[in-house]
């Protein structure tokens, strides 16, 4: 199955400030979330933001919150960002596939991941764009939610499924701006 643009939804997981300190390569889940951020704009693909207990974790990422309308941001308790429904009421929220960031990788992306497939959804978790305060936790929950059915996949992956063709204007924009 392909990712398409017309059917995804970019869901970032609790990149939250006062969370990022603990997460290992956190610098570099941030860069490569905000890379693919920037393209989900250039093509059309609705983005989703949760973050957990704001008040004691504080808000995501200036960088990653910079431009996401209110409604685009969901306040969770619960670990899992579909555990409650409120994600499938929010524009994106509706479609069938999902795109996931975030951390930690073994708490609130494994959690989400479990629920969405659960829910029927297809989904898509960027390996270089998760992470959790141990190794260990990320590589023990990839393989979890591989062997539940989620599709484990790189930031370039998504961008050029997300395109679909060469040879289009869009296309050219982001070759020159975002692949190197």
């Amino acid at each position: 199955m392909r990712i398409k643009a017309t059917e995804s939804t970019l869901l970032i997981i609790d990149i939250q400030e006062r969370l990022l300190p603990a997460i290992l390569d956190s610098a570099s889940m941030i860069e490569h979330t905000a890379w693919l951020q920037q393209i989900a704009r250039r093509v059309d693909v609705p983005l989703l933001l949760t973050e957990q207990y704001s008040k004691g974790l504080g808000p995501t990422a200036a960088v990653l919150r910079e431009g996401v309308a209110a409604e685009s941001i969901l306040e969770k308790m619960e670990f899992s960002s579909a555990a409650d429904g409120e994600l499938f009421k929010r524009p994106g929220g509706e479609r069938k596939q999902f795109v996931i960031c975030g951390c930690e990788t073994h708490v609130c992306v494994m959690q989400t991941v479990l629920d969405l497939l659960a829910h029927g959804s297809q989904v898509f978790v960027v390996e270089e764009a998760v992470s959790s305060r141990r190794a260990s936790d990320k590589e023990l929950a990839l393989q979890r939610m591989r062997q539940a059915g989620a599709q484990i996949v790189s930031r370039e992956m998504v961008a050029f499924e997300w395109m679909e063709r060469a040879g289009t204007e869009l296309f050219k924009s982001i070759s020159r701006e975002f692949i190197r």
